[in-house]
């Protein structure tokens, strides 16, 4: 049924082909009317005749150029089975987390010659697969990943998770802290000027809803707790992907 609908609607947008020609300031106002706080970042003509590529912020819709018409969902190249929403939100998260600064991360890596990948990882407290990850750190770095962590305290900004990362990112040991706080115990309350806020924040901007929240280097996310060596497999995959050295050492060492 997913198919038939969006196959009929492709065919629909093949016959307005003419509106990509026409004046993108109409899918401007027309998203004004619809969402006047949502600011539209980017308008590019789409693979698909008769569709424009409308970025918001991190989100993806297509357009008619006469604004009338929107269609929200992925659009799949079936020749290169290629997801290209995908593909273009993974740029946009990208961008945004190379904005990040890395002093405001919390940092697990091997030494710079052996990093093969790098990771940003949006991680909660007290999730329990967030606790079994972190267990494991020491086998991620192992194998090459060096993982930079962001706070996602998934109970909010009112929570005792959150609380919680705000004594662990103002801790005179962040790393110490934060593993000590993933074994369950009561980090010692701290406050400081932090970025747990911010980063929760930056989290549902990029579409986090869950974690841990895996966001590979190109900006694939990876969604969910994944073992070190299905980790550092999927890693290689996209690397290869890219055309990019699995070995980052290769490469010319660390990106950060």
């Amino acid at each position: 049924m997913r198919i038939a609908v969006l196959f009929s609607t492709f065919l629909f947008l093949a016959g307005t082909a003419a509106a990509a020609d026409e004046d993108p300031a109409a899918i401007r106002q027309a998203i004004n009317a619809l969402a006047p706080n949502m600011e539209v970042t980017d308008i590019q003509p789409s693979p698909v005749p008769g569709l424009y590529q409308v970025t918001m912020g991190t989100q993806v819709v297509y357009m008619t150029g006469d604004g009338r018409y929107l269609v929200q969902g992925s659009v799949y190249d079936t020749q290169k089975r290629e997801d290209i929403t995908e593909s273009a939100r993974a740029d946009l998260r990208r961008a945004t987390l190379a904005k990040v600064d890395p002093a405001d991360e919390i940092t697990f890596a091997p030494p710079k010659d052996k990093i093969r990948h790098e990771v940003t990882v949006f991680t909660d407290i007290d999730c329990p697969y967030c606790r079994r990850f972190h267990s494991q750190i020491d086998e991620y770095n192992k194998l090459g990943i060096a993982v930079h962590y962001l706070a996602f305290p998934r109970a909010g900004l009112d929570s005792h998770s959150y609380e919680k990362a705000v004594s662990v990112w103002c801790a005179d040991d962040p790393k110490e802290a934060l593993t000590n706080a993933k074994q369950g115990n009561e980090p010692n309350p701290k406050s400081c000027e932090n970025p747990v806020k911010d980063e929760f924040m930056l989290g549902q901007k990029v579409g986090i809803n869950g974690t841990p929240a895996i966001i590979a280097s190109d900006g694939t996310m990876l969604p969910g707790y994944m073992p070190p060596d299905a980790l550092s497999k999927r890693l290689d995959q996209i690397a290869a992907a890219d055309g990019a050295p699995t070995d980052k050492a290769a490469a010319g060492g660390s990106s950060r």
